[in-house]
């Protein structure tokens, strides 16, 4: 198995896992890939690819398979065998298929498309169900699934190209000034927000400034720079500490919370070179 030897551990905890919800490859036998959380489907892939699992090993090859398995004909992907199909389904599919190398597939280019289709008019994505009722802050996107998706395009040709996602970026932009709890699913800016998290599973700053690096709307903005000031105000000697994981992930050696991590501290130095090109002072 290709993989850094030093999360050899960590990556047999996540496939000791992997029969939990009562079918192989972290799933139920209906195909519920989001089920079981933090050890779902998607959630253990992205694991995986983390701690260094190329996607051409037979597991990871197999389980890509299995996503693709439930996308539609129009490009969505249907993560539950009945109910609604939700955006943020399909751009966790599709941001998670992406990152195994599969962007090119004409049955994701089928559906960035279905999403781009979709956009909502504040330039995210909405799912068009009310868990916490209705209200004022449910007629705006959820940024969650908005910053996943633009996870996904930048794999995309559409990236820093199509105006689509620079209304995208606008609309995550925008939620750094709102800051209040908005969206169907209502997503905010607040303490837990401000929390590092690792690996990134939930909206919060790191993940918020890492999507928005790649993208050329973003770089030179007055609120993502405010941003990035906050995250980079947290390292020590140069190093990302974990600030908050969730309890089922807290053993495993890569994300231990408030301790530094090698793979987020790498995530980190990405959004530096990401930058390097705009950079014209210090933080």
């Amino acid at each position: 198995m290709a993989a850094d030897q030093q999360y050899l551990s960590d990556i047999e905890t996540i496939l000791s896992h992997r029969y939990d919800n009562g079918a192989d490859l972290w799933t139920t036998p209906d195909k519920r890939l989001i089920k079981g959380a933090p050890f779902s489907t998607l959630e253990s892939v992205s694991y995986l690819l983390e701690l260094g699992m190329a996607p051409t090993e037979p597991l990871l090859k197999e389980t890509a398979e299995l996503i693709f398995s439930t996308c539609q004909e129009n490009g969505s992907f249907r993560l539950y065998p009945q109910g609604a199909v939700y955006p943020c389904h399909t751009v966790n599919a599709a941001n998670v298929l992406c990152h195994m190398g599969h962007a090119a597939d004409a049955r994701l280019q089928r559906t960035f498309q279905y999403l781009l289709d979709m956009q909502y008019t504040d330039g995210g994505w909405r799912c068009n169900k009310f868990s916490f009722g209705r209200g004022p802050e449910t007629e705006y996107s959820n940024p969650h699934p908005t910053l996943t998706a633009l996870n996904a395009f930048r794999f995309s040709p559409y990236i820093n190209k199509a105006s689509a996602l620079d209304k995208a970026v606008d609309f995550l932009l925008e939620h750094w000034t709102i800051k209040r709890p908005i969206g169907p699913c209502h997503y905010g800016i607040g303490t837990l927000f401000m929390q590092v998290e690792f690996p990134f599973r939930n909206y919060n700053l790191f993940l918020y400034i890492y999507v928005l690096s790649f993208y050329d709307r973003a770089k030179h903005d007055p609120r993502f720079l405010e941003a990035l000031r906050a995250l980079k105000s947290k390292l020590v000697n140069g190093q990302i500490i974990i600030e908050r994981v969730v309890p089922k992930l807290a053993k495993l050696s890569f994300c231990e919370k408030g301790k530094p991590s090698d793979l987020a501290t790498k995530r980190y130095q990405e959004i530096l070179r990401n930058l390097s090109l705009i950079q014209e002072k210090p933080l």
